[in-house]
């Protein structure tokens, strides 16, 4: 790791646990600074604002997020859509494992993005990520109806209520600080509620 690497992994270091004791608004950018031993000239050479900083410390780790969802769904897209009926169970598990697997790695930030965020861009995480599911399960209605399978048409505002049900119940595991092992058990048991529902709505079984 060079000077520079070090340096910035010191402003992180300070600065992760001064926003995960105050959060982002009432975080101090002057204690962060002298957390890290540096003089405020220096600390500016890596960071120009405390959103920069900030956002350092979550947003690589939101997009990892929406890039599982993202490749999931363009794989799953390119299934033919009695396919996609056969595959939405397993396809869905594997990528909220991805997305467990991967919380649990970087839980600090995690806890960050979550709970420490008001003030920021990064309020919206979950919003993003409902948005992306309302519109893959408008998508994936189409395409049956398409295909011949009758499923009733449901109203987009009724699957965004739906879709931020599960994720905001979801990221409970972080709000709450559920250890690993007990998480997988209860989102196990969430995505079972969620997709009997699903069944149900659409009157069609995965």
């Amino acid at each position: 790791m060079t000077g520079n690497e070090e340096t910035k992994a010191k402003i992180e270091k300070a600065a992760l646990d001064e926003f995960m004791e105050k959060g982002f608004a009432n975080a101090s950018l002057r204690q962060i600074v002298k957390n890290a031993g540096l003089t405020t000239g220096a600390f500016y050479k890596y960071f120009p604002t405390k959103e920069d900083l900030f956002a350092s410390l979550v947003e690589p780790y939101a997009n990892k997020i929406y890039s599982i969802y993202d490749v999931t769904l363009q794989n799953f897209q390119t299934l033919s859509s009695s396919e996609q009926q056969n595959a939405m169970t397993g396809v869905s598990t594997d990528s909220i494992t991805q997305m467990l697997n991967y919380i649990y790695e970087h839980y600090d930030n995690f806890k960050l993005l979550l709970c420490k965020a008001d003030g920021t861009e990064f309020t919206s995480f979950i919003h993003n990520l409902v948005e992306r599911e309302t519109q893959s399960t408008l998508t994936f209605i189409e395409d049956m109806r398409k295909s011949g399978t009758e499923i009733p048409q449901l109203d987009k505002d009724f699957i965004h209520m739906v879709s931020s049900g599960m994720f905001s119940a979801m990221f409970e595991i972080v709000v709450h600080d559920i250890k690993k092992s007990v998480a997988i058990e209860r989102v196990k048991k969430l995505k079972m509620f969620y997709t009997g529902g699903w069944e149900k709505l659409f009157g069609i079984s995965f």
